[in-house]
C-alpha cells in the first residue's frame, strides 16, 4: 500500500510537492589517468517533498562523514544510496532553481513499484 500516495495531497498542502529530474547512476569509466570519471542515465522528471533531517535521519548517517547542506527528500519509487562495495547508487536530483543534490542514503524505502522512498541527500554545488 502506498502510504505516501493516500496522504501526499495533505502534506503538500504545508509542503507542496515540486518537480526535479534524476539521474540515476550508471557507474564510473576510468580516464587514462587513472580518475574514475562517474555516468548517468538521461535525466527523468520526478516530483519530490525536501524536509530539513530529523533528529534521527541525523543520527542515521553520523558515520557517513559527510559535510556540507543535508536535506532528506520523498520521493515517489524506489532509489539508491551510495553503495561503493556493489558500484550502485549515487543518483543526481536537480531542482528547478539548478541546485542539485546527491543522493548519499536511503532512510526508509516503502515499496518496490507503487511505494516511496525517503533518502537523504547533500548539496553538490552553490546554485
Amino acid at each position: 500500500m502506498n502510504l505516501s500516495g493516500i496522504v501526499g495531497n495533505y502534506v503538500a498542502a504545508v509542503n507542496p510537492w515540486v518537480t526535479a529530474s534524476i539521474q540515476a547512476s550508471t557507474g564510473y569509466s576510468t580516464s587514462p589517468d587513472g580518475d574514475r570519471v562517474p555516468s548517468y542515465a538521461s535525466p527523468a522528471s520526478i516530483q519530490v517533498q525536501m524536509q530539513a533531517m530529523t533528529y534521527r535521519d541525523l543520527v542515521q548517517i553520523e558515520g557517513l562523514n559527510i559535510n556540507g547542506e543535508k536535506r532528506s527528500m520523498y520521493i515517489n519509487g524506489t532509489w539508491e544510496g551510495v553503495a561503493r562495495p556493489d558500484g550502485r547508487g549515487g543518483d543526481l536530483i536537480t531542482l528547478l532553481d539548478g541546485s542539485v543534490w546527491l543522493v548519499v542514503q536511503v532512510l526508509e524505502n516503502w515499496g518496490y513499484q507503487d511505494g516511496w522512498t525517503k533518502v537523504a541527500v547533500v548539496r553538490q554545488n552553490g546554485g
